[in-house]
């Protein structure tokens, strides 16, 4: 069994995301040490990126505020490293295709490999050109996760028959961001994945209370949140590591 497999492995996955470098590269690395024994299955890092298409403006000041404190690929790949040293709390990686060409994809994934990232999820990148980075997935055991969304219709069976790992389903349009109403969509979405390929299947994009996650994690096998743990850090920067871990604790127990 490998990370990802043991992620879904034990009833339903909490999956927190945090930008890495915000407010500081020490705070992130405890921040995922202190996540991952609060109960967090599988830690998505979100690299700062200064042009997020996906994000809502919550992650978006987070990039803006790690890029200003000095946040880079190469130091991130640097604390991953020293992270495996202490715990062996999957982590994937969150990105665009920008940041990945510029570092080059062959040498991204060598590193993700060395660094002990098991996966990265690339929300530019259309399903139609996954060539472009799945041989090096491929070749650096880096599995590349597949989104679907609301508008992906007759595309889902498509891009379930070949997902790996799992597959991230955006709960509703738009950018990340929490909100207060998230349709049916989504359950629709994951019986049509289910139908066509045995996959665990985790939603994101939206939830930020224990009573939306539990709701969600009734059809689905984990719950993403990004944009309500960002917004802590945000509200308490240096110090924000126990409200985080709160936070982590009382989202694992309702999914639970």
């Amino acid at each position: 069994m490998n990370k990802l497999q043991e992620v879904f492995f034990n009833g339903k996955a909490f999956i927190p995301f945090i930008t890495a470098g915000d407010p500081t590269m020490e705070i992130t690395e405890q921040l995922v040490l202190e996540m991952a024994k609060a109960g967090a299955d599988l830690i998505e890092l979100g690299i700062p990126f200064s042009d997020p298409i996906a994000e809502g403006p919550v992650i978006q000041e987070a990039d803006i505020r790690a890029l200003s404190a000095g946040a880079t690929t190469d130091k991130i790949f640097a604390m991953m490293k020293r992270i495996r040293e202490v715990s062996a709390v999957p982590v994937a990686f969150m990105t665009y295709v920008n940041p990945i060409f510029t570092y080059g994809v062959e040498r991204f994934m060598k590193n993700c490999q060395e660094a002990g990232v098991c996966a990265v999820i690339v929300p530019d990148l259309p399903f139609e050109e996954k060539g472009e980075l799945l041989p090096y997935c491929s070749q650096y055991g880096v599995t590349l996760i597949s989104m679907i969304a609301p508008t992906s219709n007759d595309r889902i069976r498509m891009i379930a028959s070949e997902a790996e790992g799992f597959i991230y389903c955006v709960s509703s349009m738009g950018v990340t961001g929490v909100r207060k109403e998230i349709g049916n969509e989504v359950e629709n979405m994951i019986k049509i994945v289910k139908e066509v390929k045995d996959i665990p299947c985790a939603i994101g994009f939206g939830i930020s209370t224990p009573e939306q996650a539990e709701k969600m994690a009734k059809f689905s096998d984990g719950v993403i949140v990004g944009s309500a743990i960002v917004r802590i850090v945000a509200q308490h920067g240096t110090d924000c590591v126990p409200h985080v871990v709160d936070y982590v604790r009382e989202m694992k127990k309702a999914i639970s």
